[in-house]
């Protein structure tokens, strides 16, 4: 009988749904817990899908794990990480229901360190104990902690939100004048308008308790590393790296936005780092790290945790980089049996990520362009979510929506 996976998710963020169809070839039973609109429903390879209410979420993954009765959880975004945390606390010593909270607990590993994934400042602390570089970094709690800092350490800083993924809680600061807007934007409660727009667009209704109980973020500051980004994805168990995949990042939608083009490199420190804060933490399932290599030295820094899975888990790039098959292997205890290597090109297109960012991007046709092929409503649904995005801005921000152009084959 083969193991179920349950992904759970609160957003509609594509990569579930890619690493549901990994998950599929690596011989799980997939379910899924998700918003009524996600493209996971769309998917042949999922067995099942339950529907996430937003507003009621600790319910609707409880509903959806008990009918499940998965072997493995797998968060696939911030939130639901985090709704899955509280869930563990819920259960822990509810009777019955304390079947839930192990099955979440060996999913995602060891209860106790759940609190230090969400606190930038005290996971790099935790970092830089087991000997690791990080960047110099401080929590924040009022803005003269914040200027007395920045005179100190000198300037560009790095200032970060807790508690955000996207790049939307960071923000890059030249000056005393731009770390003084930057304070009072990121540890602001969010804005009610973009709160519901999240609700209605996204179907993600985490921040609107936020906005309405105007309930701010914690802050933290980084010095500023000069050099290229380099991010990590692993699958991990009781402490222990089972299989990893590190990549350079050569483009993304923003500054401090998701990766759109990577480069598949190997780095024995950064491999290092990551199974010295797996063991310390305990990890358990997908999680991602995300590195900056410095221009001058060539020495990598752990800047971040994504204690759930990333945009590139679902890629099978050889021996030892099939983050599926590693963890279906160590789920039924049978022989490891990775796919084939999808593509002996090292550098890879996101598909949609990069399409989105720019459809002309030479990255299409020189790189390995990871579209689903063996899923055309998942490609169709991409598109028209793209264009439906486009006519909201359109309509609310005066934005023009350009014509959406044709994905490349080749």
């Amino acid at each position: 009988m083969k193991p179920t996976a349950l992904l759970a998710c609160t957003s509609t963020w594509f990569p579930a749904s890619r690493l549901a169809m990994a998950l599929t070839n690596a011989s799980f039973t997939v379910d899924a817990v998700c918003p009524f609109r996600h493209s996971l429903a769309r998917l042949r390879c999922v067995r099942r899908t339950y529907r996430h209410y937003g507003f009621f979420p600790a319910a609707s993954f409880l509903d959806a794990i008990k009918a499940s009765k998965p072997d493995l959880i797998v968060p696939c975004d911030d939130v639901a990480v985090r709704h899955l945390h509280r869930l563990y606390s819920m259960t822990s010593n509810s009777g019955d229901a304390g079947s839930i909270a192990a099955m979440i607990a060996r999913s995602l590993g060891s209860p106790q360190n759940y609190p230090v994934l969400y606190r930038r400042a005290e996971f790099l602390q935790v970092a830089k104990e087991e000997r690791i570089r990080v960047p110099t970094t401080q929590e924040l709690t009022q803005m003269s902690d914040l200027t007395g800092w920045a005179d100190a350490h000198g300037y560009p800083i790095v200032l970060k939100a807790d508690s955000t993924s996207g790049g939307e809680g960071v923000r890059i600061v030249h000056t005393r004048e731009e770390v003084l807007r930057a304070f009072k934007s990121l540890s602001a409660p969010p804005v009610l308008a973009r709160a519901f727009k999240r609700s209605l667009i996204d179907e993600d209704s985490s921040l609107v308790a936020r906005s309405v109980f105007r309930r701010g973020s914690r802050l933290s500051a980084q010095t500023f590393i000069r050099g290229r980004e380099a991010t990590s994805t692993v699958a991990c168990w009781n402490g222990s790296v089972l299989a990893g995949l590190h990549f350079e990042v050569m483009c993304k939608t923003s500054s401090t936005g998701h990766s759109t083009v990577l480069r598949l490199i190997e780095n024995a420190e950064i491999s290092a780092a990551v199974e010295k804060i797996v063991r310390r933490l305990g990890l358990s399932g997908v999680n991602g790290f995300d590195f900056m290599i410095e221009t001058d030295t060539g020495k990598p820094y752990l800047i971040e945790i994504n204690p759930r899975t990333t945009q590139v888990a679902h890629l099978p790039m050889g021996s030892g980089r099939d983050l599926p098959a590693a963890l279906f292997s160590f789920v039924t205890g049978n022989p490891i049996q990775e796919a084939s290597k999808v593509t002996e090109n090292e550098v890879i297109a996101l598909f949609p990520q990069e399409w989105k960012r720019d459809s002309a991007s030479a990255y299409l046709r020189t790189g390995y362009h990871d579209v689903p092929w063996g899923e055309p409503e998942l490609i169709r649904a991409c598109v028209r979510r793209r264009r439906k995005q486009w006519a909201f801005y359109a309509e609310h921000e005066g934005l023009r929506v350009p014509t959406p152009a044709r994905i490349p084959r080749s």
